[in-house]
């Protein structure tokens, strides 16, 4: 009787999975078919094929068990379905997780590439919904919350795993019945104080604000009581992971096809899923709505208004109800007219309450007391906010992306000219001293009675800049740049046709010298683009006031390049001197410079051997123009790949005279007692006894043919083990025999072989040790233009072997000049 009721119960369980084996599991040997599915321990979650509601198409997903309908938070083959009934999902011989149809064809696989072995895999579906792939002791070997699809779960880790080095999002569906991935993803920025973003396609499209340790500063949701909040675990390898927890698991914010952010919690009683607040929500529903200085208000009939202190920057597009194009301000900032020591206009700091904080927040290490005075003393500061949790945090030039009546908002303190402010109960001004204003109010009268004798002195000049236009020809007539090129000016028309730019027709034309327009930054400061009102695109380049170069180097770039004209230079359309402002204004290069074409891996295709080629002869030409065919004997001083600037049809134009300098026709060599230049671009007559000529910008121009025929920048290190710079690389090359192997590998073409290995050998003549054995820049051209001509064999380059930190501060220990690298 025993016996019998023992193959009972054993025939029964073999023809019955549901009672025999863990509802929760599947093994080598038990994988389950599309009629079938898995149940997690608790009853939460399945995992088996579905389909969607208008599609015959199978795919292999998590969902919620037991809710109608039916709600999927993961899906596998999500760009692979299956069209057949037949579909398997089974424990592969590697002991990998695969998904079969029905004649056996891979749909999709877990892929972990460590060996493994089948009969030691398990895939279990956990009570979070996560589905583990474990081996033989327990240990995960992959899981699915690492993968997550449009939704995220309690438990599940949103952002950037130092081990696995990729920021970890959710992706929407392309639609409700395709789980294919579709335009929009969710999860988080990895910055210093991270924020959560939904993304369209890459772009942002709604951010909650910063990351202040409990919650995220501007956030307007209303968690529900047993949402316990987000919890970030950060390291200083790079890991930042965001999680959440939720009491009952039945829980989740699922991102929809159209980019809206849904949180969902199932309400037993109505047996549906209750929603919170949308995000984004109306009416601030999109990322930067109301644009540059704009605020977005959630309680106004019209959403969009400028902060105080600014007006719409386009009223006909506002007046339409479109406020992308924002604000700008009514009047300047008396900090960026230079004169911030005037306690009578000087600027204040309106504050604003309960604000979700600004994009590009960068925090300081001041204190409270610290935070305001860190801001006033900084001209290039828009704004400032304090909080105990993130400190001081800082905001230069434009605003974007403000919003307000902000449930998790805090003040924002944004300046504006003294003129703007309308009442004391909306400012926060600095507080100076009343013996300090009577001291600068005296300065500043005894300012203006100089600046009438002089109006008085030059009232004929013409012109609506002359006071602008006096200052400049003060300035340059006590500049050392008169000393540099001593009498040559004295019988040349002074700078007279030069345009002078008004600091406010240059700052409408970059939008506030806001960093979306920001083209690059040197020693100088900053270059801006811009667009003047007739639409012509210029580049301004605007001294830091904080730079340790500036005025000198100003004048001397006005002086020289404005003297002259070729295509192979930069052209400069003029200037502009208010106060402590001190700009040049070029006429605008699309293609930016040429370093950003050799060394930017993503635009180095864009440079072919025929390109590279033209370039070298383009910039030869311009040198040969500076230093034998203008009127004035020009010395560049800083030729550098980064100061080659390139126009729409890739031609080169030579730019930054900033350091250049003036020869008289007898003149061949000077010497200065100030080194200033880029370390492995100076010659080694320059760098270690001050030493220049014509010879030291053909050092320069060979480490730039060497640096495009390789792609390489000049302090790469080609070789560890013998800490090669390029000069060392393409000197063993040539004595080797294989010239040709330095060109960088992506452009090679054996048909330019004579060519590149006559660039290599030029560029080894031009950087040779000893000046006199140096060609002259025309002669550089004739060697380029014919392969007739015979060239003499190259002496060992400058600093070969030597060029590390160590040698180049040694430099500076045996010589009696200042170096001062860029």
């Amino acid at each position: 009787m025993h016996c019998f009721l023992l193959l009972l119960l054993a025939t029964t369980c073999f023809f019955s999975l549901h009672l025999c084996l863990a509802l929760d599991s599947l093994t080598f040997t038990k994988p389950i078919k599309d009629s079938e599915t898995l149940v997690s321990q608790g009853g939460r979650f399945r995992f088996g094929f579905f389909s969607t509601i208008k599609s015959k198409n199978k795919y292999v997903g998590i969902w919620f068990s037991d809710v109608s309908p039916q709600t999927v938070v993961w899906v596998a083959n999500k760009n692979t379905p299956i069209s057949d009934s037949y579909g398997v999902i089974s424990i592969s011989n590697d002991g990998n997780l695969m998904v079969t149809n029905g004649l056996g064809q891979v749909f999709w696989s877990s892929n972990v590439s460590a060996p493994l072995v089948a009969n030691a895999s398990k895939a279990r579906l956990m009570d979070s919904g996560n589905l583990v792939l474990q081996g033989n002791n327990g240990e995960t070997l992959w899981e699915s919350f690492n993968y997550p699809s449009d939704t995220f779960l309690p438990g599940m880790k949103l952002g950037k795993d130092s081990k696995a080095g990729e920021n970890r999002k959710i992706t929407s569906w392309k639609s409700l019945d395709n789980p294919s991935p579709g335009s929009y993803s969710f999860g988080i920025s990895p910055l210093k104080f991270p924020e959560l973003y939904i993304w369209e396609k890459e772009l942002p499209k709604w951010r909650t604000g910063p990351w202040n340790g409990q919650a995220f500063i501007g956030s307007r949701r209303n968690p529900r009581k047993r949402f316990k909040g987000f919890n970030l675990e950060k390291d200083n390898q790079g890991k930042m992971l965001l999680s959440y927890e939720e009491s009952s698991l039945m829980f989740h914010f699922k991102l929809e096809p159209e980019g809206v952010l849904h949180e969902k919690a199932w309400n037993k009683e109505k047996q549906e899923w209750s929603s919170g607040p949308d995000v984004p929500g109306p009416p601030c529903n999109s990322y930067g709505k109301c644009g540059e200085f704009g605020i977005c208000s959630f309680n106004e009939t019209v959403p969009c208004k400028c902060v105080k202190g600014f007006v719409p920057k386009n009223q006909t597009e506002w007046s339409g109800e479109n406020w992308r194009s924002g604000c700008v301000r009514k009047e300047p900032l008396h900090c960026d007219r230079g004169s911030n020591n005037n306690w009578i206009k000087r600027d204040v700091f309106m504050k604003l309450e309960m604000i979700k904080v600004p994009i590009s927040v960068e925090f300081s290490e001041a204190n409270e007391n610290g935070c305001e005075k860190t801001c006033v003393d900084d001209c290039n500061c828009t704004a400032y906010a304090f909080n105990d949790v993130n400190g001081c945090m800082l905001w230069r030039r434009s605003l974007l992306d403000l919003q307000d009546y902000m449930r998790n908002g805090i003040a924002l303190y944004i300046r504006v000219a003294s003129s703007s402010a309308v009442s004391s109960k909306q400012t926060h001004t600095h507080i100076v001293k009343i013996s300090i204003g009577i001291a600068v109010a005296l300065v500043g009268i005894a300012l203006s009675v100089l600046s009438v004798f002089i109006w008085l002195r030059f009232a004929k000049r013409r012109g609506k800049n002359r006071n602008a236009r006096l200052v400049f020809q003060m300035i340059e007539a006590s500049s050392t740049v008169s000393n540099v090129s001593g009498s040559i000016f004295l019988n040349q028309p002074k700078l007279e046709e030069l345009p002078l730019f008004e600091f406010q027709m240059l700052a409408t034309a970059t939008d506030n010298f806001a960093l979306t327009n920001k083209l690059g930054q040197g020693g100088f400061g900053v270059v801006y683009k811009g667009k003047l009102q007739e639409g012509q695109e210029i580049a301004v380049k605007r001294l830091s006031q904080d730079s340790g170069q500036g005025l000198e180097e100003l004048m001397n770039e006005v002086i020289v390049i404005s003297k002259l004209q070729h295509r192979n230079l930069v052209k400069l359309l003029g200037c502009c001197i208010e106060g402590e402002e001190r700009m040049l204004v070029y006429e605008f290069m699309p293609k930016k410079s040429l370093d950003h074409y050799l060394f930017g891996q993503q635009e180095q295709t864009l440079l072919d051997w025929k390109t590279r080629f033209n370039i070298i002869n383009g910039i030869c030409r311009g040198l040969v123009y500076l230093h034998r065919d203008s009127r004035l004997r020009i010395i560049h001083r800083d030729l550098k790949v980064s100061n080659i600037l390139l126009d729409e049809h890739m031609n080169p134009k030579i730019s930054d005279f900033g350091l250049a300098k003036i020869f008289h026709i007898n003149e061949d060599e000077a010497n200065t007692s100030r080194v200033i230049g880029t370390y492995g671009y100076m010659s080694p007559e320059y760098a270690m006894r001050g030493l220049f000529s014509e010879k030291s910008d053909v050092f320069s121009l060979g480490v730039i043919i060497l640096e495009i025929v390789s792609g390489r920048k000049n302090s790469s290190f080609f070789n560890d083990d013998k800490n090669m710079h390029l000069l060392d690389y393409a000197w063993k090359l040539w004595n080797d025999g294989e010239a040709t192997a330095l060109a960088d590998p992506r452009i090679y073409d054996k048909s330019f072989e004579n060519e590149i290995r006559r660039c290599v050998h030029i560029g080894l003549l031009c950087v040779q040790d000893h000046s006199n054995d140096r060609p002259c820049v025309s002669t550089v051209i004739s060697m380029l233009g014919s392969e007739n001509i015979d060239l003499p064999e190259p002496k060992q380059p400058a600093f070969v072997a030597k060029w590390d930190a160590e040698k180049r501060a040694s430099f500076n220990d045996v010589s009696v000049t200042a170096v001062s690298g860029r």
